[in-house]
């Protein structure tokens, strides 16, 4: 399959003297998901609803692999489906029956739609309630519903407008867990969020957005590099406590290491020089040292630090 692609041309939206988008500028491209980050009012559901033609643009353009999606909506959003907002399933309806009528609107033939539905129903993990009523499902249920009619037709552009809103902290893990499992195949998810932590966990890269204006794109790393320097901060996490002396003889010894301590008997927070390249070779050598390394990750509160900064910056 061709790589997919998703670009914002100079993409504006005014409501009156609101400017809700501001001069969008924005072009993704291959198979991966894409966050776009912001606080509540930034513009995310703006630029979601222009893509999928739900509202037009004040100026600018939104193209979908190449189309132009208000000049050319049939062509450019055939190979695309999107969840905006929190759309409500007929209670009645059992979950195949739900998808089925989505199937009927998208023009899937029936042969084969019987296993177009159960494929997507088996991706959101709901095969055991495919012919229950829609009505008794927890709101984490229905949603995942929702996120399997995306599914219907195997698109391979999926726009997800804050996926998890509205549910509890199970029916969020779930659907992020199902939101990171779609990406084995191959889609472009474009998924807005005003959660850092989720798109943190769930994207390979994220867009920041306030007031209706991009501030940057890239990887989480490329980003929280770009703007605190090449100085890093990761976590590592063994299987059993780290005392000062392994910490002083082997850890703090290690190249690009500029400090560590301890967040927890366990956890050990790492700073560094040398960007992404230095974080794999402090990975690979702190496996070396078998001391118990279960986990290594980008420790978050870099992360956090350099998004409130933008946004703070934005305001």
């Amino acid at each position: 399959m061709t790589d997919s692609s998703i670009e914002a041309v100079d993409l504006t939206k005014n409501y009156g003297k609101f400017t809700a988008l501001d001069g969008l500028n924005l072009r993704l491209e291959g198979s991966k998901c894409v966050g776009f980050l912001g606080p509540n009012g930034a513009g995310k559901t703006t630029t979601l609803k222009i893509f999928t033609d739900l509202i037009k643009p004040s100026r600018g353009s939104a193209l979908i692999n190449g189309l132009e999606v208000h000049g050319n909506k049939k062509k450019a959003l055939e190979n695309c489906s999107a969840l905006v907002e929190t759309p409500e399933i007929y209670p009645y309806m059992s979950a195949r029956e739900a998808l089925n009528l989505v199937a009927d609107l998208k023009g899937l033939p029936k042969s084969g739609r019987k296993e177009v539905i159960e494929e997507a129903i088996s991706e959101v993990k709901m095969e055991d309630w495919i012919d229950a009523k829609v009505g008794k499902f927890s709101k984490g249920m229905k949603q995942r519903i929702n996120i399997a009619s995306t599914l219907i037709g195997n698109p391979a552009v999926i726009f997800l407008d804050e996926p998890t809103t509205g549910l509890d902290p199970r029916g969020m893990a779930e659907v992020r867990e199902i939101v990171k499992s779609l990406k084995k195949k191959d889609r472009l998810i474009f998924m807005s969020s005003h959660l850092l932590n989720e798109v943190s966990d769930v994207c390979d890269e994220v867009a920041l957005i306030d007031h209706g204006k991009l501030l940057a794109y890239g990887t989480m790393d490329d980003v929280t590099a770009r703007f605190t320097g090449e100085e890093g901060l990761a976590d590592a996490s063994f299987s059993k406590p780290v005392d000062q002396d392994t910490l002083d003889r082997y850890i703090l010894k290690l190249d690009n290491v500029i400090s560590a301590e301890r967040v927890n008997g366990k956890t050990v927070r790492l700073k560094f020089n040398g960007g992404q390249a230095a974080q794999g070779e402090i990975l690979a050598d702190l496996v070396a040292l078998k001391i118990g390394l279960v986990e290594f990750k980008t420790a978050f509160s870099k992360l956090e630090d350099t998004y409130m900064s933008l946004i703070q910056e934005g305001n």
